[in-house]
């Protein structure tokens, strides 16, 4: 049956059951058949996306209420879809055991436990280990302490332990003893327990100590002091390392299901807090002997795997974490451990191979090779090009040579092959007469690949052997078509640039574009020379014979006569008055040409029409010849020239007109420094203050610009007056103001009444309110 029909055949059966049903059945059984059905859409659902998250949460939902015989497939498509869930194993288990099926539940936790560092998970395990040796005796008794031993030995460093530590000696403090002897070995257990459970930072790290604390005590308050002194400091540290390994757990997040890398936001920040936990465990900061925080380190790496299963970049520390620590043999089964759960990784099968060769096993890295070449039969050159730098370094020339000859003849074989054995036959080896001949045999097969003619010419430079670059040069582009040239012509004007006389370099230059102008619409504009060939002939790595600036715009320059005749380009020809932004043209100081991809579909430009707001619908508006209307021709006549100068460089408007009644109200209204006006007060100054103000040194002007009267009665005139004014003038100002210029010159010379600085803050409103209406008048 294929796997769609597999995948489809819970809806399928889910719609037959649904309509060929009599017409008379109840409402409520409908609602059941519509959930059996919702029920079968989610679970093709998952059968097409196996790492659909929401699609595996419904099915585990689904298996809970099914029999367990029914629910078996599911949770084995689950697991096999994620072996690292946790929860799915606890589900999976605990219905078997639900169903008294011993046998085949001690088989799930014998295939999960060891991969499934998770502290519910064993808590489930050491439940049912009780539940079986629950009637067995004394037998039972020490086959639950093996098992509660064995337990803590893998997650025992959980942050979550504290529980399981707990009881632990609740079990222990349980066990039933007939001998003094057996009493005195109890308690030595237990208080080793206890030593070992307030070195671990878990959440229940105070209670173990108080616990501990009472237990010695109770056993001999001498004996206690002498212990509990000595285990302060260690409890004290665990406590707190505690609060730091929290901030850190917190971060993580326990229900995620091990995915393919996704590169989600969500993913990545998984990624990073486990990498900070990781970081956190190997500095140590409890500062245990080693071998603890090495199980403490491997501990957090087995956690991590569970959530980041697929990521192969996990994988590969916990193995090289070892490789330094010294284990080499535990770093090579995590390689197994990675190659297995990622099959498809080439990348961790060459650290692999890598790690065997390093350790001098050069037999097993052999085969990881040949499993590479064996796996990837499409995709073979990298392999063989790897294989064959193996073969040279382990078994010598004979053996890399002859692999080359088998490698060669087939079919999926490729240029780079030819050119990694040539350059290594001539590096390693100092044989050019082979490698040449490699070359020429690889010549005959790849003329038409550019990549490989240019391969080619770089060893003949490096043999000093300017005859034959030429003659391979001449060759290529006599085969090549002029697409595929493009490189070639561009390496061999170069080689001339540097190689040739300056009649073969301009004669190489003329003939590459020529060659290249048939493949464009502007063959004529092509041909001709420019500054910028005279810029590329004589540059010199990132040495130029210009400033940035001026290859700037020599290279703008460039891209725009290659351009001017295409039809999508005719949109990039701006008016003189306009700039370009070199980020839209997309060249810089070192780029030559604008990068045009082939499969980005852009609109038809041609046909589109400039966009004009004066033919779209609306009020009729009277211009002059000049494009202005008459009203900002009016106003312009009042300006003065620094104003109009400024306004006449501000850039236009594009989009929706500003209503400008609004623009005025705001700025009419709003208090705009002048330069009398700074660092000096706000509030009024008398005339006191005034010639306090005006010693040695001072302009000894008012607020207003005015040097003030000797009398201080004129000035207290002056000043009502203009009080009055200016209440007027902002009763004004409250309103809306009028598009009508006459009415706006008079509340401009209301507010100018008080000198020259009230009439220069007044111009320098105005200016500012017309240059938002000549802007928005402009733009529409």
């Amino acid at each position: 049956m294929p796997s769609s029909s597999r995948a489809l055949s819970p809806l399928v059966r889910a719609i037959e059951l649904k309509t060929s049903l009599p017409f008379f059945i109840s409402s409520t059984n409908l609602i059941h058949l519509d959930v059996i059905l919702m029920l079968g859409i989610r679970a093709a659902t998952a059968a097409m996306d196996i790492y659909n998250v929401e699609a595996a949460e419904i099915l585990a939902k689904e298996a809970l209420v099914l029999p367990i015989t029914e629910a078996t497939p599911i949770y084995e498509k689950l697991l096999a879809t994620f072996p690292t869930a946790a929860k799915y194993w606890k589900q999976y288990v605990e219905a078997y055991i639900s169903a008294h099926n011993e046998d085949i539940a001690k088989q799930i936790f014998s295939r999960c436990l060891l991969t499934c560092p998770h502290i519910n998970l064993w808590r489930c395990y050491i439940t049912f280990i009780k539940r079986v040796n629950n009637k067995r005796g004394s037998e039972g008794l020490e086959e639950t302490k093996k098992a509660f031993d064995f337990m803590l030995n893998y997650v025992g460093n959980d942050v979550a332990s504290g529980p399981v530590w707990m009881d632990y000696i609740a079990f222990l403090k349980s066990m039933p003893v007939v001998t003094p002897q057996d009493e005195s070995h109890r308690m030595t257990t237990i208080r080793k327990v206890y030593q070992k459970a307030i070195l671990v930072p878990t959440s229940h790290v105070e209670q173990l100590w108080k616990d501990y604390d009472n237990f010695e005590n109770s056993v001999s308050r001498t004996l206690a002091k002498g212990l509990l002194s000595e285990y302060q400091p260690k409890f004290n540290s665990a406590k707190a390392v505690y609060r730091e390994r929290k901030k850190y757990i917190e971060d993580i997040d326990w229900n995620m299901l091990a995915t393919p890398p996704t590169g989600s936001y969500e993913e990545e920040q998984q990624c990073m807090a486990w990498k900070r936990l990781l970081a956190f465990e190997k500095g140590n900061p409890q500062r245990i002997d080693a071998a603890t925080a090495n199980r403490r380190i491997s501990f957090t790496y087995e956690q991590c795997l569970m959530y980041l299963y697929h990521h192969p970049d996990v994988w590969y520390d916990f193995a090289m974490w070892h490789a330094k620590n010294g284990s080499t043999d535990s770093a090579i089964q995590i390689f197994q451990r990675a190659v297995k759960a990622l099959p498809g990784s080439e990348v961790l099968k060459y650290a692999f191979a890598e790690l065997e060769e390093s350790v001098g096993a050069i037999q097993p890295a052999k085969t990881i090779y040949e499993s590479l070449i064996a796996e990837n039969a499409n995709m073979t050159s990298l392999a063989h090009i790897q294989f064959i730098r193996f073969l040279r370094r382990t078994e010598g020339i004979e053996a890399a040579r002859k692999f080359f000859l088998d490698a060669r003849k087939l079919p999926g074989c490729t240029y780079h092959v030819y050119v990694a054995y040539a350059t290594m036959s001539f590096c390693l080896d100092k044989d050019a007469k082979v490698a040449q001949n490699v070359f020429e045999a690889g010549l005959k097969r790849f003329m038409q690949e550019p990549g490989y003619v240019l391969e080619y010419a770089d060893f003949l430079c490096r043999l000093n052997d300017d005859r034959n670059v030429r003659a391979l040069f001449e060759r290529a582009l006599s085969l090549l078509s002029p697409e595929k040239s493009i490189e070639v012509w561009k390496r061999f004007v170069q080689f001339e640039q540097i190689y040739g006389d300056l009649a073969s370099m301009q004669k190489v230059e003329q003939r590459r574009k020529e060659a290249l102008s048939r493949t464009s619409e502007d063959g004529s504009s092509s041909l001709e020379d420019t500054l910028y060939d005279v810029v590329s002939r004589y540059n010199y790595m990132d040495l130029w014979p210009c400033s940035s600036k001026e290859l700037d715009y020599l290279s703008r320059q460039e891209w725009l006569a290659k351009n001017m005749f295409k039809k999508a380009g005719k949109s990039v020809i701006l008016t003189s008055g306009a700039t370009f932004d070199k980020a839209n043209i997309g060249v810089g100081a070192s780029a030559k040409t604008l990068p045009q991809p082939a499969k980005v579909v852009r609109p038809e430009i041609s046909r589109m029409v400039v966009y004009d707001p004066r033919q779209m619908k609306g009020p009729v508006i009277s211009t002059t010849s000049s494009g202005y209307t008459k009203e900002v021709d009016e106003i312009f006549k009042m300006l003065s020239p620094p104003i109009m100068s400024f306004i006449t460089n501000l850039p236009a408007i594009e989009g929706p007109s500003p209503d400008i009644d609004i623009v005025l109200s705001v700025l009419l209204q709003s208090t705009l420094p002048t330069g009398h006006d700074v660092g000096k007060p706000s509030g009024p100054v008398t005339g006191s203050a005034t010639n306090d103000l005006s010693g040695p040194g001072k302009s000894g002007f008012n607020q207003n610009g005015h040097r003030p009267p000797r009398d201080g009665q004129p000035l207290k005139r002056k000043a009502i007056g203009r009080q009055e004014e200016e209440d007027a003038a902002a009763a004004a100002q409250n309103r809306a103001m009028p598009r009508d210029i006459f009415r706006l010159r008079q509340i401009h010379r209301s507010r100018g009444a008080g000198g020259p600085a009230q009439s220069g803050s007044a111009a320098m409103s105005s200016g500012s309110a017309f240059s938002g209406e000549q802007s928005a008048n402009s733009s529409s």
